[in-house]
């Protein structure tokens, strides 16, 4: 693995790549011939704020796998052009929840004691005691509108103090806002009741300007807002406007919308406190972030664990164990099938029954999403982080059905249903103990099968003597079967394959292509026989 770390990370940071044997990390110092020459054989790319990874650049790293951000905002990398070059981004969230936490607190007690004010006043020889008199935080109530890992920090520390705490955030639990002393109210509730407003939500089409001239007109007279979270999230102009007017009593703001800072409506309001973009800013939180980073991007090169990513919904290392099996099975399953497909692909319908249906199935999806393009042209370009995406660029649509649990048969059972201008072609897979991914049915017809290693597809008309021919043409060509899966369609079973046809998956050691090559040549001129396919799978 080729590391490039493009700009200065911490001794620790570089500790976690350097730990592991035959990786080769490019620090800073180390890249002489520009960013983009160092890319072209790299698999991973480690930037903070300063990197633009751009499309272009990205143009130049073939065999990039990882793009890991030290820090919370991507806007330096292009996350579409990552996503369709199937390549993960991977943020830092909550590595720097305390020290975020800490200074939201420190912002309440100087906006609450007018600390700032009293420093300056004392700096200019001046004793303007009386001025000066606060309030405490002790009985106040403090709205929290974002209740991940920063504000559930920042609601522990402010209990401390006293404070009522109420929150909003339709993404938590309620059970995880009770443990942290945090009553779940509706958006409007929060700016009627709080005496002090905390942001920490992500900037969104729904939270951009979430802070305006409506939504202040409903706040408590002399509330006061802290905004370490992003700086969009406030109308700048109605916040100075309702701080002119008394309506709002303070503002502790460490972002903004344009920085760094050179023009701004706060600059002449006293009851404003402003610091440039530090609440992350602590050595333990660079630390604790660079630390983290760096352990995502090594789980994901070893293990395929896709944690904080920005373009994918990301995994627990114990939530990647219980499904990575299944991820496996259903890329298997989407090259078995896509060598049955009759015509051109215009939907794909992926159903996942048991245990599965109630995990992400992201991973799975696009697994199976991948396994079908690479079996349909075996030069795809598509794998488990972009299958998504090209598909709604080829005008592929993807459906998606989920029953968490069903009488008898399987655990957990995941089929797909290829939908095209020609027909339809079907199949179901399960794993079983633990790690072998095994086909269950093919076009509707139960047929059991191991999906590993190269396996021959047979469709036949369901007469006596095609059974033993199959044998007797694999043995000529000196062709082992490893396994042997027979089906026969019914009636009522299946549309793609009439009464009076069968099915046969037989698993096959092929010593030499030619022989496997040579064996289905032999079998396509059985009379019985209505095609074969041939379909390499790889070992487990």
């Amino acid at each position: 693995m080729k590391i490039v770390l493009a700009e200065k990370v911490s001794p620790a940071t570089l500790a976690v790549f350097q730990q592991e044997p035959g990786w080769q990390i490019v620090t800073p110092d180390q890249i002489k011939n520009g960013l983009a020459a160092e890319l072209a054989d790299a698999d991973a790319l480690v930037v903070r704020s300063a990197v633009q990874a751009d499309a272009k650049l990205l143009e130049s790293a073939p065999k990039l796998r990882v793009i890991g951000r030290a820090g919370v905002g991507v806007d330096n990398i292009d996350t579409d052009a990552a996503t369709h070059r199937g390549i993960v981004v991977m943020n830092t969230p909550g590595a720097n929840a305390v020290a975020v936490a800490e200074l939201t607190l420190g912002l309440m007690i100087s906006l609450a004691r007018a600390i700032p004010r009293a420093n300056s006043t004392m700096h200019a020889g001046k004793w303007d005691k009386k001025s000066l008199q606060g309030q405490e935080l002790r009985g106040k109530t403090l709205g929290i509108v974002g209740l991940g890992r920063i504000g559930l920090e920042v609601a522990r520390r402010a209990a401390s103090f006293g404070m009522n705490i109420i929150g909003y955030d339709p993404f938590v639990a309620p059970v995880i806002a009770r443990e942290n002393n945090v009553t779940l109210v509706p958006i409007d509730d929060i700016f009627k009741a709080s005496d002090y407003l905390t942001l920490h939500v992500g900037l969104t089409t729904q939270t951009e300007g979430l802070i305006n001239a409506t939504s202040i007109k409903i706040m408590k007279k002399g509330i006061r807002i802290i905004n370490c979270a992003r700086g969009e999230l406030i109308v700048e102009q109605a916040l100075a406007d309702a701080i002119k007017s008394g309506h709002v009593g303070g503002a502790a703001l460490d972002v903004f919308h344009q920085e760094p800072l050179k023009e701004s409506p706060f600059y002449n309001l006293d009851n404003v406190i402003l610091s440039p973009h530090i609440a992350g800013a602590t050595d333990e939180a660079q630390e604790a972030i660079g630390i983290q980073l760096a352990m995502q991007v090594r789980d994901y090169l070893k293990l395929g664990v896709v944690q904080n990513a920005v373009n994918l919904p990301s995994l627990s290392h114990e939530e990647y164990k219980e499904i990575a099996p299944y991820i496996e099975m259903a890329e298997r399953l989407g090259l078995f099938l896509a060598h049955a497909t009759p015509g051109n692909l215009e939907n794909i319908q992926i159903s996942y029954t048991g245990r599965i249906a109630a995990g992400k199935t992201d991973l799975i999806r696009n697994a199976a999403i991948a396994g079908i393009f690479s079996g349909a042209d075996g030069g795809s370009t598509a794998n488990r982080i972009n299958a998504a995406a090209i598909a709604a660029e080829r005008g592929i649509r993807i459906q998606e059905d989920k029953k968490e649990f069903t009488p008898g048969g399987a655990g957990s059972v995941l089929k797909i249903v290829l939908h095209s201008s020609d027909g339809d072609a079907s199949a179901s897979a399960t794993v079983l103990h633990g790690n072998s991914p095994r086909l269950l049915s093919y076009d509707g017809i139960d047929i059991e099968a191991p999906l590993h290693g190269t396996l021959v597809a047979i469709r036949n008309h369901d007469v006596p003597g095609v059974v033993g021919r199959i044998g007797t043409i694999l043995g000529e060509q000196s062709v082992n079967i490893a396994n042997f899966a027979l089906g026969r369609a019914h009636s009522t079973q299946s549309q793609r394959v009439p009464h009076g046809q069968a099915l046969a998956v037989v698993q096959i050691d092929v010593p030499k292509a030619a022989s496997a090559t040579a064996a289905v040549d032999a079998l396509r001129k059985v009379e019985a026989i209505a095609s074969v396919r041939l379909i390499e799978l790889g070992k487990l």
